[in-house]
């Protein structure tokens, strides 16, 4: 939910600025667009380069860029802004917003600004609790500004107790719960499986599939970014997480796949299954690798665990569950013959004969068929796009 967010990180003169960097580094990391306002005094305490770097924009301080003459327009920053974050926010800062005064660049993009203004207080413990403080940090709450408590601990003073700048990651959190609010999945918990699962033959050799597990993570990144509290199941694969919200549990086998699935799907509203779990394994697994010159002749399998049938038998009526097919023959049919079968509320159909749909593409071909027989078909699309066809089409359904 920050992906393409403009946001302004204020730095003042604290110790606590070198947090400023991990602030900014988790910023970009979800996408968002980043731009770093520093006051003249926080130039003691870090870098402009670091922040420039981190960023992947120049780092503004002054008023006039260099000696060029040229303005920085703290209007346009105000106007540019979805939202700002000082961090730090030392106790001079704070005095000077909650009285209107502007002596820097930071201060008259504040002033400026019409998004939501986050305010992350850094100082002493005495410094933090004088009733000045105490007042302007009121003042600022006053004016629509939300304040991000510090944490207590050790302070640069040998002194213990608040003051603490708040951690950088809680700061992006406070800051991704209040854009999720008026967004569609606000609330909703959302369990989503990727992958493909390995099933041993040996400490060496599996049983597994061609899938990448792209589909999955992009559904996940999707439907975290419109609010969703989601809890990503993965089989093994090499993608990281874009939306540092989501919670991901990394398995290996289907009846990893099986347990973690079944213990998240009790307390989620949606469920989205597009793992490709592996149908069958060995019967047994050798304890050391087989050899070539004692292999059996064959090896004998068994059926892995039915997750999406287990979830379809548990499912209340107020959860949503939506399963993935990969049909080569038949497929329609096949498809809504599995929505029977498993309980399902949508499946998502793939076909091995659409070109650029099949394991480890960047593109997929979809088409959507609810329990009531009603099938929509797609183009062709990046598997970002196709997330989003995939959360329209749960958003829909759910509105029915």
């Amino acid at each position: 939910m920050l992906k393409n967010k403009n946001i302004i990180v204020g730095v003042t003169a604290s110790i606590a600025a070198y947090k400023s960097a991990l602030l900014v580094r988790l910023l970009v990391k979800a996408g968002a667009n980043v731009k770093v306002i520093m006051t003249p005094s926080s130039l003691d305490f870090i870098t402009p380069l670091t922040l420039s770097t981190l960023s992947k924009n120049p780092v503004l301080v002054d008023f006039v860029k260099d000696k060029s003459g040229v303005w920085n327009n703290h209007v346009d920053l105000g106007l540019w802004a979805n939202a700002i974050i000082i961090a730090p926010a030392s106790a001079n800062s704070i005095a000077k917003m909650a009285n209107g005064l502007c002596d820097n660049l930071l201060l008259a993009t504040y002033l400026s600004a019409r998004c939501k203004v986050y305010v992350a207080p850094a100082m002493d413990l005495d410094m933090y609790k004088h009733p000045s403080t105490v007042e302007n940090l009121e003042r600022l709450k006053s004016f629509g500004n939300q304040i991000i408590n510090p944490g207590t601990g050790e302070l640069a003073s040998g002194l213990n107790g608040e003051g603490r700048l708040a951690e950088p990651e809680e700061i992006v959190d406070c800051l991704i719960k209040t854009f999720s609010t008026a967004l569609p999945l606000s609330g909703k918990k959302v369990l989503v499986t990727a992958g493909p699962t390995y099933e041993a033959i040996d400490p060496v050799r599996f049983i597994g599939n061609h899938s990448s597990g792209k589909m999955g993570f992009a559904i996940a990144e999707e439907f975290a970014n419109q609010g969703a509290e989601v809890t990503l199941v993965c089989g093994p694969n090499s993608l990281t997480i874009v939306n540092t919200t989501i919670q991901r549990i990394d398995i290996i086998s289907a009846e990893e796949l099986y347990n973690a699935s079944v213990s998240a799907f009790k307390t989620s509203d949606i469920a989205v299954l597009s793992a490709a779990v592996a149908d069958f394994k060995p019967a047994s697994i050798a304890n050391q690798k087989i050899k070539k010159t004692n292999a059996p002749d064959y090896i004998e399998l068994v059926q892995t665990k039915d997750t999406l049938a287990e979830l379809g038998k548990m499912k209340k009526e107020n959860q949503l569950l939506i399963g993935f097919a990969l049909e080569t023959e038949n497929e329609i049919e096949h498809a809504k013959q599995k929505i029977k079968n498993k309980n399902l509320d949508l499946i998502v159909l793939n076909s091995t004969n659409d070109a650029g749909a099949t394991f480890k593409k960047d593109t997929n071909k979809i088409t959507i068929i609810d329990k009531y027989n009603n099938a929509t078909q797609f183009e062709l699309k990046d598997k970002a796009c196709v997330a989003k066809d995939i959360l329209n089409a749960v958003i829909n359904f759910k509105s029915k």
